[in-house]
């Protein structure tokens, strides 16, 4: 081996790596693992313990699955918050480019995450809402299926988002000098079908429009639900701070190889 050949291969092997996908795969996993759980439960206790409200199956099945998932969205969006503000770097401007390009890394695989948690949100268990509704008995606003869309799938895409969101401001210094008006419309347009779920429940209590689906009163979570695609615009972001950081001529050359 040259010396040359050999000075590169210490550089290379020295230099830190900038894309790590664990983390990424470990949360893909889990979010995964997590959705078929709670699938898996539906399909044991839907049918056989939650179609009367006032039994004591639902209250042990569904009741408490209810109160358990205001509990941990609670507790997971409070320690995430502190969690991500207590680490933030209190020196931003001082950071290297390799570190930023690693952070903006780790911020792709925040909205990667965030993704599936909206298709697993907005479009499963969702779609699976609309199917319940017109198969079985509306007798309150607590469905089985309303329980794990509304109060568990909902609330973890909009504590990612929000997560997201705040990784980015303490942590990489293009998010941080500003506010990101693609990032806002995202975060707050995903969390806003949570407050929309009231209006739709509401609506559904005093009107029964379970089988009119394309009525005015869904066109919230479609409204908030289209909200999600700023998330081009969040990546767009992305990709124009890595082009300033590498260049025009680093960006030519990955290009060719």
């Amino acid at each position: 081996m040259s010396v040359s050949r050999q000075a590169k291969a210490i550089a290379v092997a020295a230099s830190p790596q900038i894309i790590d996908l664990r983390p990424l795969a470990v949360a893909l996993i889990s979010l995964t693992g997590f959705v078929f759980l709670l699938r898996f439960y539906e399909q044991l206790y839907a049918w056989t313990d939650g179609l009367d409200s006032f039994s004591p199956e639902f209250q042990t099945h569904w009741t408490s699955l209810l109160n358990g998932a205001f509990l941990t969205s609670g507790v997971s969006f409070t320690w995430l918050m502190a969690y991500l503000w207590k680490t933030r770097d209190r020196d931003l401007n001082a950071i290297t480019h390799t570190l930023e390009l690693q952070r903006l890394g780790y911020l792709v695989q925040w909205l990667l995450v965030l993704a599936m948690a909206l298709y697993w949100g907005l479009s499963f268990f969702s779609e699976q809402t609309a199917v319940w509704h017109m198969t079985a008995i509306r007798d309150t606003d607590f469905t089985p299926s309303n329980i794990v869309t509304f109060y568990i799938a909902y609330p973890m895409f909009a504590i990612i988002g929000a997560g997201a969101f705040l990784y980015a401001r303490t942590r990489i210094p293009f998010f941080s000098k500003g506010y990101s008006l693609a990032f806002g419309v995202l975060v707050v347009g995903i969390f806003m079908t949570i407050p929309n779920v009231g209006f739709n429940e509401w609506g559904h209590t005093a009107w029964i429009m379970d089988e009119g689906f394309a009525g005015p009163l869904h066109w919230g979570f479609v409204f908030f639900g289209w909200m999600s695609l700023a998330v081009f615009g969040v990546v767009l972001q992305i990709l124009m701070r890595i082009h300033a950081i590498l260049g025009s001529k680093a960006i030519e050359a990955i290009g060719k190889n």
